[in-house]
């Protein structure tokens, strides 16, 4: 991994300055036909999306101190000049505050944008299920949360319908941090009806996406919304989910990512969970204990200390009864 660049995430860039690292970056993927995995790997390769840029656009001029002046760039420090003006942090793959985790998975974003506090999350576990869950399995997934939040347990979720609102409102709740990952650009707010939700989580934890801020949803974007909540978290939990369900997906990349998968015993009635039950990294539990226990050996795996995550904290009826 190259040396990463200066943090300057949240600054605004002047016509006369120098091309910044995040800036490149941008000017890159906004380049027609620019595929993200080939701007990563020449950008990892070369330690620079500066020498990248200069590579590529250099070779359009004879005057390579012009790069600065080609559409491109100046479009990107247009954005980035936007984000700043409403609140939102753009972050290369190079700079030090661009989330750990991430850089560990071939689906790594070369940009992503964040709104509210970016902290390390070396303790992050995504919760995620069924945008149309059952009452039981939005109360599990609420319960789950709220246990995960009372042990300073960073919650993360994709802001969609079901298990994941009710996970990012039980972090809420109980005082927790929840991190909620969009299929969406940032400037976006889908569904609709989670507004509230996402302003909520934006000033008390984080938003994230990979996607330029006034992207729609689409088809591939919430696949790939999953491909990077699975990098962002040491383990995902799934609540509940269908055959087809997009928590499917994200279980797929879990494994694939090398984190923990852990599902309820009941998910058993699904052909893909039943499948997966037999992998390597998948724990199947019975109940609440079992599920925070397996979380908690999961995380100390995962980081260096465990010293910050509270562990006593006692079942409630209502946990015993629908975890």
């Amino acid at each position: 991994m190259p040396e990463l660049g200066t943090n300057k995430s949240a600054s605004k860039i002047n016509d006369m300055d120098s091309i910044d690292e995040r800036t490149a970056m941008l000017a890159l993927l906004l380049r027609q036909g620019a595929r993200w995995s080939s701007i990563t790997d020449e950008t990892m390769e070369r330690g620079s999306a500066i020498a990248v840029l200069q590579n590529q656009l250099g070779h359009e001029t004879l005057f390579p101190d012009l790069v600065e002046q080609k559409p491109e760039v100046v479009q990107a420090r247009e954005l980035i000049n936007s984000c700043v003006d409403k609140g939102v942090q753009v972050l290369s793959f190079l700079d030090p505050n661009y989330p750990d985790r991430l850089r560990d998975i071939h689906e790594m974003p070369p940009v992503v944008f964040t709104r509210g506090q970016i902290q390390p999350d070396p303790r992050g576990i995504a919760v995620v299920g069924s945008r149309k869950a059952s009452a039981n399995g939005l109360r599990m997934a609420y319960n789950i949360a709220s246990r995960l939040g009372s042990m300073n347990v960073t919650v993360v979720s994709g802001l969609a319908e079901g298990v994941d609102s009710a996970a990012h409102r039980a972090a809420l709740d109980c005082g927790g941090r929840t991190v909620a990952v969009l299929g969406t650009g940032i400037n976006r707010c889908y569904p609709r009806q989670h507004k509230e939700l996402q302003e909520e989580i934006a000033k008390r934890g984080l938003l994230l996406s990979q996607f330029l801020p006034d992207a729609p949803p689409t088809k591939t974007s919430f696949p790939m919304r999953n491909a990077v909540m699975s990098g962002y978290a040491a383990a995902t939990i799934v609540v509940e989910a269908g055959e087809y369900s997009g928590a499917r997906i994200q279980a797929r990349y879990a494994l694939e990512h090398g984190r923990p998968l852990i599902f309820p015993q009941e998910l058993l009635g699904n052909q893909w969970a039943r499948e997966f039950a037999q992998r390597p990294g998948v724990y199947v539990v019975d109940n609440m204990e079992q599920m925070i226990a397996t979380v908690e050996k999961r995380i100390r795996d995962a980081t260096t200390t465990a010293a910050d995550i509270t562990t006593n904290v006692p079942l409630t009826k209502e946990e015993e009864f629908a975890w």
